[in-house]
């Protein structure tokens, strides 16, 4: 054994394991405000307890671990804490571009079913998306939020062949597998002449998106109904989107054929999913490991838990979605933008 190169491996592991406790910390400070609390100045720990009504020794502690983390500034000669622009930047605005503490929840919250997951590499059963804690809804919408706020209507939309157009003239559009709505609120607020239909398996999301809807004004042009890809209603649509969703369905291809069954002749259909190469090597990278210890959580529990009993998995990549839109009857496919996070894929019949 090369004891260089275990050495190596135990700094690697000491790493991830203060990443993971520390995941805790994020989510308190979020919760707490002590973030924010921060962006008020350079702060003793007694202040910034005072000034978010927190404990003063456990607001001391939290601030050497976030420290020694690099999520936070300390100044050995004043004693005092603070962020740097960057650190506030993405930690402190939920609607920004980058919101880390949603990604932490959302990673917590996962981690919670542990035994159920666990249970399920034995027996290869599926766990339902509803099985999970309320931090994962909650958390999967902070997550992917601020990048939908970010490109959605900027870039994305208008990346799509003729789509912005018809949008701004007012057509039909259905947002499958909504969540808690943050895409179709999005895209209703940027596009007033147009109809929006949000559609999820999960009732209680679906109650949220209703709500998120109506507090942002959009009572009588958006609607939501409880149902999966598979079995969603209305139309014909000019557009369909599916954000994120695509690969935690069980069955991808009926999800397919009934989207395509949905649009219009020269209708769209939308489908963004996470970043991935086209092979496990390509993906061999920290936003792949992110997305394949999601997915094992998540995604494919999720879809194996579904009629069809087949899951794509989040790093499926642009091949496998290329075969499933040509098998569903889509004659057109192409990549038609991306981030570091997300790739935007665009079928046409």
């Amino acid at each position: 054994m090369n004891d260089d190169k275990l050495m190596e491996f135990v700094h690697k592991f000491v790493g991830d394991l203060g990443a993971t406790i520390g995941a805790g910390g994020v989510v308190i400070g979020d919760r707490l405000g002590l973030y924010k609390g921060l962006t008020a100045g350079p702060s003793l720990p007694e202040e910034l307890a005072e000034r978010t009504g927190t404990a003063p020794r456990y607001v001391e502690e939290w601030l050497r671990g976030q420290a020694a983390g690099g999520y936070v500034e300390y100044d050995p000669a004043s004693g005092r804490y603070s962020l740097t622009e960057e650190q506030a930047f993405a930690l402190t605005d939920p609607d920004g571009p980058i919101f880390a503490p949603g990604a932490f929840q959302l990673a917590l919250g996962a981690l919670r079913a542990e035994p159920q997951i666990t249970e399920a590499f034995r027996t290869g059963h599926g766990l339902g998306w509803h099985q999970h804690h309320e931090d994962v809804f909650t958390g999967c919408e902070r997550f992917f939020r601020p990048g939908y706020s970010a490109s959605l209507v900027a870039a994305w939309l208008p990346a799509l062949d003729g789509v912005e157009a018809k949008l701004r003239g007012g057509v039909q559009v259905a947002d499958v597998g909504c969540g808690h709505g943050a895409s179709t609120v999005l895209m209703a607020s940027a596009y007033p002449d147009s109809v929006f239909t949000g559609s999820d398996l999960h009732p209680d999301s679906v109650d949220q998106a209703r709500k998120r809807a109506s507090d942002a004004g959009l009572d009588g042009r958006v609607r939501f109904e409880t149902a999966g890809a598979q079995s969603f209603g209305g139309g014909p649509y000019e557009l369909v989107t599916t954000f994120d969703a695509l690969h935690d369905m069980g069955d991808p291809l009926g999800a397919a054929r009934h989207v395509r069954s949905k649009l219009t002749p020269d209708g769209t259909w939308m489908i963004v999913e996470p970043a991935a190469g086209d092979s496990v090597g390509a993906n061999l990278n920290p936003i792949g490991r992110v997305y394949y210890a999601f997915s094992a959580f998540l995604c494919v529990p999720s879809a194996l838990s579904q009629e069809g009993g087949y899951s794509l998995g989040a790093q499926a990549g642009e091949e496998p979605i290329r075969r499933l839109t040509a098998d569903a009857g889509f004659t057109r496919f192409r990549r038609a933008a991306e981030t570091p996070f997300n790739i935007v894929y665009e079928a046409r019949p």
